[in-house]
């Protein structure tokens, strides 16, 4: 399931202006993108190991499955995230129900406190799971919320330079992703903060086809600033297994559905 976008470019094309494409061309590409890395399917199914590597060097696991259910391609969304191993985590289940005219809504259950707590909008871009990937990067961040424009066009990739909508409302000041122009994934992203140092990496490692869709399976932040990494591997990847809409409720935070098993 693509979940993650993210490969590497060298830094002075970053500044190259774009000569080719129009505003509209620009917002084509980024709905085919966002499209590509969430929307794959009417509905999918992923096991994921992730790996969480910190600045010492000490690792940690994490292994989840997570659900993904489309109520409109390109927009409304459900996810149900449930986590397996280690110990600490296990039963622990992350939903979201993404929207694009509103702030998603998002809930967290905590078995050992037998609690479900609402991440609040605000929370989106806090870690997940104890990682280097954030919540956003789960569910995806929406195009609405930023401006895109093309900076450098080659064979096999464009480069889009994005600045967020609402500044005050992120950690980072602009970031840039590199799009594969067979794929429209975007496999490499680049974040700056507010004084223009880029503090994080988000990249695919490995893109496979699978039942037809190019997925990722296998992507990898980085921390640049504070140190560590963590690396997320995708397995049992389906597609188009027609889960059903009321599986992604509340009521199934505390009892995961049998979909989470094979």
């Amino acid at each position: 399931m693509n979940i993650m976008p993210t490969a590497v470019i060298a830094a002075l094309l970053l500044f190259w202006p774009a000569t080719s494409a129009t505003a509209m061309e620009v917002a084509e590409i980024v709905e085919r993108a966002n499209k590509a890395s969430y929307y794959a399917g009417d509905d999918g199914r992923t096991e994921v190991r992730m790996l969480i590597t910190d600045a010492q060097g000490r690792e940690r696991e994490r292994q989840f499955v997570i659900l993904r259910k489309n109520i409109e391609v390109g927009g409304r969304q459900l996810f149900y995230v449930y986590f397996e191993r280690p110990l600490d985590v296990r039963r622990m289940v992350f939903m979201v129900h993404k929207y694009l005219d509103r702030d998603d809504d998002r809930w967290l259950f905590l078995p050992d406190l037998d609690l479900v707590r609402r991440i609040a909008a605000s929370d989106k871009r806090s870690s997940f799971a104890g990682s280097h990937f954030l919540y956003e990067d789960v569910s995806g961040r929406a195009p609405v919320e930023d401006s895109h424009q093309l900076i450098e066009e080659s064979a096999d990739y464009y480069l889009l330079d994005i600045t967020p909508n609402d500044p005050g409302s992120v950690e980072f000041s602009r970031y840039t992703a590199r799009i594969d122009k067979s794929s429209f994934l975007p496999v490499y992203m680049e974040y700056f903060d507010r004084q223009g140092q880029k503090y994080r990496t988000v990249e695919a490692l490995a893109v496979e086809e699978i039942q037809g869709f190019p997925t990722v399976i296998k992507s990898r932040v980085r921390d640049l600033a504070g140190g560590g990494e963590t690396l997320m591997e995708f397995s049992n990847i389906s597609y188009n297994i027609g889960l059903d809409e009321s599986l992604f409720t509340e009521r199934f935070l505390r009892r995961p559905p049998r979909e989470i098993r094979r």
